[in-house]
């Protein structure tokens, strides 16, 4: 099956999780939580071209992944199925936006897994211009293994998200 069949498919998936959402405030309980931010910049330029690479998938291009998007613009219910590896040893990872972010001084979204995903989970993304000028790069995230190999070999699976964790903080600074 082709990646564009497979993102097709995704339109009627659901998500392999119940707490949708849940990035935004107090993280669900029975999951491996993940918190990390860092300052990208200074002011308001800075906060616009970084707001913008978000926006259009540039953060995970730019970590190394590969993205297949029901669109190029973010938005609620977009599907992507990021590439993770090289060749055949790709891992296909596939997410659904389930809120976008979209305040003066604070813009982002979340995206959470659908089956086929190694974990269980929703992951937030947010830049920030902070009252300092400073602009802040943050992502939050749970999780757990949802698939047996995941389940197998969950301490290389939490290593791999810390090191792409710290892919994206470094991609838009």
């Amino acid at each position: 099956m082709s990646e564009r069949s497979a993102l097709l498919q995704l339109r009627t998936a659901r998500l392999t999780y119940a707490e949708v959402g849940a990035t935004t405030g107090r993280l669900p309980s029975g999951y491996a939580h993940l918190r990390r931010r860092r300052v990208i910049g200074h002011g308001g330029a800075d906060f616009e071209s970084a707001s913008h690479a978000l926006m259009r998938w540039d953060l995970h291009r730019r970590s190394g992944l590969t993205v297949l998007a029901d669109s190029e613009h973010l938005a609620e219910d977009v599907n992507v199925l990021l590439g993770f590896g090289i060749g055949r040893l790709r891992l296909k990872v596939p997410c659904r936006v389930v809120y976008l972010v979209s305040d003066p001084d604070l813009r982002g979204f979340a995206y959470g897994t659908l089956p086929g995903h190694p974990e269980s989970g929703e992951e937030r993304f947010t830049v920030a211009l902070l009252t300092d000028g400073s602009v802040e790069l943050a992502i939050v995230a749970f999780s757990r293994a949802d698939q047996w190999w995941s389940k197998l070999g969950r301490p290389v699976g939490r290593r791999v998200q810390v090191a792409i964790t710290q892919r994206y903080l470094r991609a838009l600074g």
